[in-house]
């Protein structure tokens, strides 16, 4: 006999319950559904599937009388692997989207469509506008909503990009690295372009760095198509965005910084091995920096709202940054001084 599961599962109790009000509808509409597609469907275990089964065994209707359970072949689903659900017809409806979860899909789909080339658009257009059409009762402001992505992008470097992905081409890129200030040329096998924080990515297999990298599409100046096949190493596999794009390794030296409230973002931006709350309402932060240029290049994006701790070197390697930059903006200042007292004699 199935005991009572114990545990909700990823999200907790209320994330549960949401799953099961859209597991039940799906299960009633797809009868004998493999346990295995269910999990994938929802993005879940076959673990946690069973479970979510186990949970739906001790539901119904109130009065809880033996003809008010929903029932579930626990037997069909842990020896054949399939599930089949009835006396649950009272639930037979799938959830209709609140305003917000709509107006949230809605700008999500014309996202991908506003990045996306013309087979995207082709795909997309439909299932916005019908949406767009279910949605309409729901909030007049749907309508309204309008997306622009970031116009810093060349199209033709991503339809570029979409062109050899579909030939399965290796590409040449030239591509500024910001934390270098450098403009660099690499071969690159690419793997997929992906969206994420708002920018388009190409990932693929650099060969510069013998490794899976993200290139941002803004930051390519210029891309080739090479005759040569894309062919990625087998060790070369998609990353996992869903902890977002910064990783830290346990190879990267450890910096330590303290930031006060103006710069705080960075504690929740940049992966951090440690964060600890000072008495003054500051954070200091230890986190694992691939290259320290990137560091200094950050501690003077923040001027007085950061001030780098540890490793002494870097510390040093900071101050001399900002006495440097602030020399030179003297100097520029000065210049721009003399040059306005030479055209303009009459000033004192």
């Amino acid at each position: 006999m199935v005991e009572a599961p114990r545990t909700a599962g990823p999200g907790g109790a209320k994330e549960q319950v949401r799953r099961l009000l859209a597991l039940l509808p799906y299960l009633l509409a797809h009868p004998g559904a493999r346990v295995a597609d269910v999990a994938r469907t929802f993005h879940i275990t076959e673990k946690q599937l069973v479970s979510d089964l186990g949970v739906l065994w001790f539901c119904g209707l109130p009065g809880m009388m033996p003809g008010d359970y929903i029932e579930v072949d626990m037997d069909a689903v842990e020896g054949e692997g399939v599930i089949h659900v009835s006396n649950a017809e009272f639930l037979a409806r799938p959830l209709r989207l609140t305003a917000d979860e709509a107006l949230g899909l809605l700008v999500a789909l014309r996202v991908l469509r506003e990045s996306g080339g013309q087979a995207e658009r082709a795909l997309l257009d439909p299932v916005i506008d019908r949406l767009e059409q279910a949605a309409g009762q729901v909030d007049a402001g749907l309508d309204k909503v309008a997306v622009r992505v970031d116009a810093a992008e060349d199209p033709k470097v991503r339809q570029i990009l979409q062109d050899a992905l579909a030939r399965g081409r290796r590409v040449h890129l030239r591509y500024w690295v910001p934390y270098r200030d450098e403009t660099t040329e690499r071969d690159v096998d690419p793997m997929r372009l992906l969206q994420a924080e708002g920018w388009t990515y190409l990932e693929g297999w650099c060969h510069r760095a013998e490794d899976v990298r993200l290139f941002r599409l803004d930051r390519v100046s210029d891309v080739q198509v090479l005759d040569e096949p894309a062919a990625p190493p087998p060790q070369a596999r998609p990353r996992d965005l869903s902890e977002g794009l910064f990783r830290s390794s346990p190879d990267y030296p450890v910096a330590t910084l303290e930031l006060e409230p103006s710069a705080a973002w960075v504690a929740e931006y940049y992966p951090c091995e440690q964060v600890t709350e000072l008495r003054d309402g500051s954070l200091r932060v230890r986190l694992r920096v691939a290259d320290p240029r990137w560091l200094r290049r950050l501690a003077l994006r923040l001027g007085g709202g950061a001030r780098v701790v540890e490793p002494p070197e870097l510390a040093e390697a900071v101050r001399q940054d900002a006495v440097d930059a602030l020399a030179a903006y003297e100097t520029t200042d000065a210049a721009g001084g003399a040059d306005t007292a030479e055209r303009r004699p009459g000033m004192r």
